[in-house]
């Protein structure tokens, strides 16, 4: 796969590739293909590095909006999502008229436009399952060509983003929280409902957004779910829950992960070069 991104991105990006050999040295912190966005960190950063070296070659140093702009471009035509990974805290992909220079071929960072409240969001993400898949990204993607529901499905994502983006600038933990969920339920819904249908969530998947609903119902701390496209549960909230969401979690919900695996992630402040 990386073989042929680099191929398909050398005659329009970066003609260097001809001329040089290069070596890939990666890792993850995260299980490859089970539906949280490791090809999203991977070809975020191999396209960051692709920009870096560039820069090296033309006696360029700064890391400035337009090398951010390439590097996001390049990343997309690697994994959608990872032009997004380009950015600290939040960034926006797709073009949406109330956000000024979004764009269907990269993503834009407006962290400077959140509410504070969201730069130190926790994400820690439960693994009800390491294994890959049933249907990978690109697959499902294209699923949605014959979905008879896609056309008010975009309509819905498109009023969505307005909520949302009001909700991150305000500060608006709840909408914030219920749009996520809702979210979640559409991608899946819509998964099910496709020609042929999957279902990515697990028993184990259930099991913890009924736990996760009847927690924030009894005790008012704002904690929500997210789901990517697969199993595993994200739990999101904010530092002033911390304590009480983390006994939750190891008290209730460890039980349901896959040898009671956690990754404890926040909001982070974007891509390090470490060489």
């Amino acid at each position: 796969r990386v073989e042929n991104f680099l191929n398909s991105i050398c005659d329009e990006y970066f003609t260097f590739l001809k001329k040089y050999s290069i070596h890939i040295d990666t890792s993850n912190s995260f299980p490859h293909s089970s539906g949280i966005a490791s090809s999203a960190s991977g070809m975020s950063a191999l396209a960051l590095c692709l920009c870096d070296i560039e820069n090296q070659l033309n006696d360029k140093t700064n890391f400035d909006e337009n090398f951010c702009l390439k590097a996001s471009e390049v990343s997309r035509l690697g994994s959608g999502s990872a032009c997004r990974s380009i950015y600290p805290e939040v960034a926006v992909w797709g073009q949406h008229e109330d956000i000024p220079g979004s764009s269907d071929e990269y993503a834009i960072g407006i962290g400077d436009q959140i509410h504070p409240v969201f730069k130190s969001f926790h994400d820690d993400i439960l693994i009800i399952s390491a294994g890959e898949k049933s249907v990978s990204s690109t697959a499902g993607h294209n699923l949605m060509e014959g979905n008879p529901f896609a056309p008010v499905r975009y309509q819905q994502a498109n009023q969505r983003m307005k909520l949302l983006i009001t909700a991150l600038k305000q500060g608006n933990i709840s909408d914030f929280g219920k749009i996520a969920e809702d979210e979640a339920m559409t991608l899946h819904a819509l998964m099910m409902c496709s020609d042929p249908s999957y279902i990515l969530m697990e028993e184990g998947t259930l099991s913890v957004i009924r736990k996760i609903k009847q927690f924030r119902e009894q005790t008012s701390i704002p904690v929500f779910f997210t789901l990517d496209a697969g199993p595993n549960v994200h739990v999101l909230y904010p530092d002033e829950g911390e304590s009480q969401v983390n006994a939750f979690i190891q008290n209730e919900l460890k039980p349901y992960c896959n040898e009671g695996r956690i990754i404890r992630d926040k909001v982070g402040t974007g891509p390090e070069k470490i060489s």
